[in-house]
């Protein structure tokens, strides 16, 4: 009987159908990174705003005052009587009622002590010259609030988290694209639900379940993508990540046409309801089939395959070889037990956290140096796209671990030089602070390629999912790390990431080479990859493994 790669090299490893089917899965990247940076916009400082005294609303309506008038009342006699005030997070311990005169409702109040009003911190009091821009003046969420605009990113990646452990464990168990669709379906509602939510708390519970959703559309997506082309076009999941970036480049774009959070959160949301049409143009992955010990349905399928590429399969080809390793329910245990598969596991974990945190970390960092945020984070994105480029022209001449570890040491080595840059040199900061967003972007690409070629069939969704769940813990801790570090130095965050990033480059360069080797389909295939430490391109030799055991 002949191999899965055997047939698919019949079929065509990157024909026009396999070509078809990537080029709709990509549409997820741009979905997909849209919603994980979106709460750059999303959260954007409302701008002017203030803290209103009990009565003022009323007593503005008797008197006809406008907002801005309302806003000199109540602000001004702070900054008389004390000039530390700015009326944002504290008011005048007063109360306004009928009695108050609309020509000057403080009088009483400034002729005891102009020096020592009363003050006392705002509830929920505030007042916004743009109140529905963003979740921060929807939902209160400034001064003593203020943590908690981090805190929706967190649940944000808290979702990205869980979503790794139960949606993609699924797609191993019930099927990629069966899990693809229902993830798409959810990620849609959850999204309307959030752009809609009348209160905070309902606001977080959906949003976290549009994590969960949206993670089981990307990584599931990227699988399909993966298994269905030859070992040649593995590179095609570096090519994915150019979607992830042009979604990071478009989204300054709509924060800038759309004026209101509720409908850029609609923007992003409403697109994955196109993608249950997928249902008719993109079949089950012929190799997870096999798993499952489908192999005439996987057969069909790459007739079909065959069919719209031009070619013809061979009719001896009535069954295709199954895996002989049993499939059974994957866990942690089985992604240690063996030493090759431990060191890959423990090292991809360490890279995806690394990757993830750094990566967070300088998107976010935008939004705390000044500048254009529009036209900042569009250059951030732009900045993207060479990586890429990088990682396609080095990935098949050199390999995957030399570009993944120095991606890493030169993201590391920036960020350092970054934090120690005088800022009356602002072009020579930006440019190496760019060339460290560049490296670290570089290493988030190439841990997506090389995690999926270090796991065998029956494990890969399973591995991905786990590995990349530690890049959602870092996603979780960058918000928190960035803001609160930033505060006792702006710089501070920036040595924390040149450390990480330096010692995953290190750390990365241990793993064996995949260039030019068929994916794994066992755990013996896997071991056997460490025979190839060091020796680039080289394909894998089937041999009696019984040995190792």
């Amino acid at each position: 009987m002949p191999s899965f790669d055997e047939v698919l090299k019949e079929a065509g490893e990157f024909g026009r159908f396999q070509k078809r089917v990537f080029f709709l899965l990509c549409q997820t990247g741009i979905t997909f990174s849209s919603l994980f940076a979106s709460v750059v916009f999303l959260g954007q400082a409302p701008g002017s705003y203030w803290c209103r005294i009990p009565g003022a609303a009323e007593l503005s309506e008797r008197c006809g005052w406008t907002l801005e008038e309302e806003r000199n009342f109540t602000v001004l006699p702070l900054h008389l009587g004390n000039g530390s005030s700015s009326g944002e997070c504290e008011r005048l311990d007063v109360v306004w009622d009928t009695s108050v005169s609309c020509a000057s409702p403080l009088v009483h109040y400034i002729n005891h002590s102009v020096g020592n009003l009363p003050l006392t911190a705002c509830q929920d009091d505030w007042v916004y010259k743009q109140p529905h821009s963003s979740i921060v003046s929807e939902y209160n969420l400034v001064c003593g609030n203020a943590w908690m605009l981090d805190f929706s990113q967190a649940i944000l990646n808290l979702g990205f988290l869980v979503g790794a452990f139960t949606l993609c464990y699924a797609a191993d168990r019930y099927g990629r694209i069966l899990i693809y669709l229902l993830s798409c379906l959810g990620v849609g509602i959850c999204g309307i639900i959030v752009a809609f939510s009348p209160n905070f708390t309902l606001f977080l519970i959906f949003r976290f379940l549009q994590g969960v959703f949206s993670k089981g559309t990307w990584m599931t997506c990227y699988v399909i993508v993966t298994e269905i082309v030859g070992s040649e076009q593995r590179f095609l999941g570096i090519v994915i990540q150019i979607f992830f970036t042009l979604g990071i480049m478009i989204l300054p774009g709509i924060a800038y046409l759309v004026p209101t959070w509720q409908g850029m959160q609609l923007a992003i949301s409403l697109p994955n309801f196109l993608f249950l049409l997928y249902y008719w143009v993109v079949p089950e992955s012929p190799r997870w089939l096999l798993t499952r010990k489908k192999g005439e349905k996987a057969l069909k399928i790459m007739r079909n395959i065959a069919k719209h590429n031009g070619k013809y399969l061979s009719p001896h080809y009535s069954e295709i070889t199954l895996s002989n390793e049993e499939v059974s329910n994957p866990s942690f245990l089985h992604l240690v037990r063996t030493p090759q598969m431990r060191r890959n596991t423990l090292i991809l974990m360490y890279a995806w956290f690394t990757s993830a945190l750094i990566y967070q970390g300088l998107v976010m960092r935008l939004g705390i140096v000044g500048g254009n945020l529009y036209l900042d984070f569009f250059i951030s994105g732009a900045v993207e796209l060479p990586a890429a480029l990088l990682i396609l022209m080095t990935i098949d001449r050199i390999g995957r671990r030399l570009p993944f570890g120095i991606s890493n040491i030169v993201a590391g080595i920036a960020c350092l030089i970054t934090a120690f840059l005088p800022d009356d040199i602002p072009w020579l900061k930006t440019t190496v602070a760019t060339l460290g967003r560049l490296g670290i972007t570089m290493a988030f690409e190439i841990v997506y390629l090389v995690n999926t070629e270090l796991y065998p069939t029956t494990l890969r969704n399973f591995g991905v999912s786990l590995c990349s769940s530690l890049c959602d813990l870092g996603g979780i801790i960058a918000p928190f790390l960035l803001f609160r570090l930033a505060t006792i130095w702006l710089e501070l965050p920036l040595l924390i990431f040149s450390i990480l990033a330096v010692v995953c480059g290190l750390l990365v360069l241990l793993l064996p080479e995949t260039k030019g080797i068929s994916l794994p389909e066992t755990v013996e295939d896997v071991e056997q990859l460490s025979s190839h430490f060091g020796k680039c391109g080289k394909k894998r030799k089937h041999q009696d493994t019984n040995s190792y055991i």
